[in-house]
């Protein structure tokens, strides 16, 4: 009743303001990669400086950070993907029910509509396919029902599952090889930095205010002494200039691109 009502109000699917939309989607990509790139090289250079350093317990936790960044950038090449995918089978979404074709592109874009802040247009997207599809099919992809139509390595990818020792270690090798590094770090040193993040993590839990304390703790630990700490302070401070002026163009790009 509601699409026939839609229908005959003239509140279909239009497909050129789609095909608007998913165009936005795709330049906003392209702001977004160059984001998570800048963070993804900085986490890299602070693994690379920790290795450097002989601190390479330190650098198996940092390589986490390498991680994620890396698993939002392929997030998005998905969904960039997706959205071309749309483009060329527009005429497909005008369909009843969702057609097989684009089960997975839909699915996935709704199970990521929900877990990627600051894209308003996948948003849209998202309103769009649950008024097109129905509640039921959007509910079963976001919460990852029984024959959602989700690609499995999406969900791998936006996973706020801490990525496994073995893979962290594998990065790190990854890392220190291309950096003629010579990796010191034992199966044993591996396994105390699993159980010291555990019991950190369980800590924090309980005790919530030592999250604070822990930053300047690690800031102990890690500097020898004033010199070395005020090298990194200054470092950090230009790193932070540089993701102010980066974050201005951005801005003036977005607006140029008339973002809603």
């Amino acid at each position: 009743m509601g699409k026939k009502l839609d229908a005959l109000l003239g509140r279909g699917f239009k497909a050129n303001k789609f095909k608007s939309l998913v165009n936005l989607a795709v330049s906003r990509l392209a702001i977004l990669k160059k984001i998570h790139r800048a963070r993804c090289s900085i986490s890299r250079s602070d693994v690379l400086q920790l290795l450097n350093l002989g601190q390479h317990d330190h650098a198996l936790r940092r390589v986490e950070q390498v991680m994620r960044e890396q698993n939002m950038l392929d997030v998005f090449d998905m969904v960039e993907g997706y959205c071309h995918l749309l483009v060329e089978r527009i005429s497909l979404i005008e369909q009843q029910a969702c057609p097989e074709e684009l089960k997975d592109a839909v699915s996935s874009l709704l199970y990521a509509a929900t877990r990627c802040g600051n894209f308003p247009e996948i948003q849209k997207m998202r309103v769009i396919f649950t008024s097109r599809f129905g509640k039921e099919f959007a509910a079963r992809a976001i919460e990852l029902r029984d024959n959602c139509g989700v690609n499995p390595n999406m969900v791998e990818k936006l996973s706020t599952r801490q990525p496994s020792l073995e893979n962290r270690v594998k990065l790190l090798k990854e890392i220190a090889s291309t950096n003629n590094i010579v990796l010191q770090i034992e199966e044993e040193a591996s396994s105390r930095v699993l159980t010291e993040e555990n019991l950190d993590r369980e800590q924090k839990q309980k005790h919530p205010e030592l999250e604070h304390n822990s930053v300047e703790n690690e800031a102990r630990r890690k500097y020898k002494d004033f010199a070395e700490a005020a090298e990194e302070a200054f470092r950090s401070a230009a790193y932070a200039a540089a993701a102010v002026r980066v974050a201005v163009e951005l801005s003036r790009s977005e607006s140029q691109h008339h973002f809603d």
